[in-house]
């Protein structure tokens, strides 16, 4: 779609930023540039067949001062995020940036390397090894280490290594505890839902431009090519562990339930080097990204980060991350380190001060203020993470959704609530007239809730979704926080072009086939359709002849149940597979091919039946 003007009171807004901030500070640019070897020219990277899965140079319009449809800030951040190429961060120690929404990293050992995140998908991985190796020599790859259990640092695996190699021990694959257990359980349990909202907060579907999509903060956006991931060879467990590769040494600091719920940092003694996975990042990080899942615990996250300064920050005269540049000299890096420290610490705290004196999530987001330091850090800037929705995050990880006024407690669904207030207002077009008048008063987020109950109450009314589409994308010109200004040109998008679906897939069949069995019978459980199998009664004996491993499922009362027990007489129905096969049984291979059946095979057929996959196009902007 084409995107309207910024309003006079959004270029005036983005204008005036400019004197608040200290955009006279360069250092950032200097950083990102340090040790550049080389880039691919042009930056556009195929899957086999010649589709397109990155294209950086899309990105090229990132130059000079920001127009007025961007806040310059987020400006400033996309031009450095989206610098791409190889880089020495110290000799022996090199990245790929800007080839996906992360960094890979590539340390040499004796006589190959290790690479440290993956990106997200193959075809980008393959593209910044080959890089690598150009400037390098055509060293082995003797490691991989996964630093957390996100997809974007373990994706694209199979662009790196196979697991032919892996299985024959040319290739270790390093972890911490609990990475696949997690990895697999996002893309799965709720992958559906966070891919589709996930589309929106990496504006997959916008076009690039200083009226569309600008960057994510943390990264450009992702890429779309193969996702895998190989099951570790090595689980790290304790910090102090050690751990050597091919003769080089690496120091392990475990950092669960941080960014991620399995994530570590690492020190390489021959290089000074401190890697701080995705922990330490040039922006203040999600507590609660927008695409969902489970909330940070931003106390914990300062911890970790204190005991990474105590442990190695005398030791170390370069920091890097799984993205944005490194940190250089010892001074810096404790400045660093220490500023990231004190963001996520004095959120935690103030937050739990204001709402023990009785304020809610919405009005401590709005209240809160971080101290001048923290303000004026450019590391500290809300570009992927902002402080209203951490805020908020923090609030809803101790206290929950409910704010305990009682007129919060049961209220109506959105449509039904939209009805209301609509007709309370006198009519749709009477709440256009409204939200008009609140436009026109550059009061875009009173438009914005107006339009929102109007769409919701009459989706069909083409006046109120022009007028939200338009808000919207003033709302977005306005915002520092790059996922914001995804999820308003997104919602723009839909409101005038439609649901363009979910862009991306993070439920890869490499991913699917390491489920348990636990985590595969959990997956069958939240598809169950409830009303439709209450009054079911099955029972199933089910034997993985790969695993060895045998379980009674029942289901009763929309309930699937599971259990690891041996097969019984008394069950309607025992099936014995592989695991793979029983996933394609799921997947709508109904034969009973590769599967030794006794009993009633209806039983399949009936459980079948009442499963219900997830949408991903569900609707989001309109009801």
């Amino acid at each position: 779609m084409t995107f309207p003007e910024p309003s006079s009171a959004i270029a005036a807004q983005n204008d005036a930023l400019r004197s608040s901030l200290p955009f006279d500070d360069d250092a950032d640019f200097a950083r990102a540039d340090r040790g550049f070897i080389a880039t691919i020219d042009p930056l556009v990277i195929t899957d086999a067949e010649g589709a397109v899965v990155w294209d950086g140079q899309s990105y090229g319009f990132l130059t000079g001062e920001a127009p007025a449809s961007v806040n310059p800030s987020l400006w400033r951040q996309s031009t450095l995020v989206a610098k791409h190429g190889l880089f020495e961060v110290v000799e022996g120690l090199y990245q790929v940036r800007g080839f996906d929404l992360s960094n890979i990293s590539f340390v040499e050992t004796d006589a190959g390397v290790i690479v440290i995140d993956p990106l997200i998908s193959a075809e980008p991985a393959a593209a910044a090894l080959k890089l690598y190796r150009e400037h390098r020599g055509d060293r082995p790859v003797k490691a991989v280490i996964f630093t957390h259990s996100h997809i974007d640092h373990f994706g694209g695996v199979f662009g790196i290594t196979s697991q032919e190699e892996v299985d024959s021990g040319a290739v270790e694959i390093i972890a911490p505890e609990g990475l696949v257990e997690h990895a697999v359980a996002e893309n799965v349990y709720a992958g559906t839902a966070m891919g589709r909202r996930a589309g929106y907060t990496y504006g997959a579907a916008l076009e690039r431009g200083p009226r569309g999509q600008v960057g994510a903060g943390l990264g450009q956006t992702t890429s779309t090519g193969l996702i895998g991931i190989i099951v570790p060879t090595k689980d790290i467990t304790t910090t102090g562990e050690a751990y050597t590769v091919d003769g080089l040494e690496i120091e392990f600091q475990m950092a669960p339930g941080t960014e991620a719920p399995a994530e570590m940092h690492f020190y390489f003694p021959r290089y000074r080097a401190l890697c701080m996975a995705e922990n330490a990042t040039h922006n203040l990080h999600n507590l609660l990204t927008l695409r969902g899942a489970l909330v940070r615990d931003p106390h914990v996250w300062s911890q970790y980060l204190t005991e990474a300064i105590h442990r190695y920050g005398d030791r170390s005269d370069v920091v890097f991350a799984s993205h944005h540049w490194p940190t250089w000299g010892a001074d810096e890096i404790h400045a660093f380190l220490s500023t990231q420290r004190d963001l996520y610490a004095y959120l935690h705290d103030q937050v739990l001060r204001m709402l023990n004196q009785g304020l809610t999530g919405v009005e401590i987001a709005e209240e809160i203020q971080l101290p001048p330091a923290l303000e004026r850090a450019w590391s500290t800037r809300g570009y992927y993470g902002s402080v209203s929705h951490n805020v908020k995050a923090i609030y809803q990880r101790y206290m929950g959704w409910f704010d305990g006024n009682p007129a919060s407690l049961w209220p109506h669904p959105p449509a039904e609530l939209a009805t209301r207030y609509v007709d309370a207002m006198g009519g749709t077009d009477r709440v256009v007239d409204l939200a008009q008048t609140a436009y026109d008063q550059a009061d875009y987020r009173w438009a914005a809730t107006l339009l929102g109950h109007a769409v919701f109450a009459d989706a069909a009314h083409q006046g109120a979704r022009a007028l939200y589409a338009d808000t919207l994308a003033q709302l977005g010109y306005g915002s520092e926080n790059g996922t914001w200004r995804n999820f308003f040109l997104s919602g723009a998008t839909e409101l005038t072009g439609g649901n363009f679906g979910t862009p991306t897939v993070t439920n890869a069949p490499s991913i699917v086939a390491q489920l348990s069995p636990e985590q595969l019978f959990d997956a069958f459980a939240i598809q169950v359709d409830g009303p439709k199998a209450w009054d079911l009664d099955l029972v199933a004996d089910v034997t993985f002849s790969d695993l060895g491993r045998s379980f009674r499922v029942t289901l009763r009362n929309g309930v699937l149940v599971y259990l690891e027990r041996e097969p019984a007489d008394d069950a309607q129905l025992h099936i014995t597979l592989p695991k793979m096969r029983l996933l394609a049984l799921a997947a709508g291979n109904t034969s009973q091919d590769g599967i030794q059946v006794d009993g009633d095979w209806s039983v399949i057929e009936t459980l079948l039946s009442v499963l219900q996959p997830g949408d991903p196009d569900f609707e989001i902007v309109v009801p």
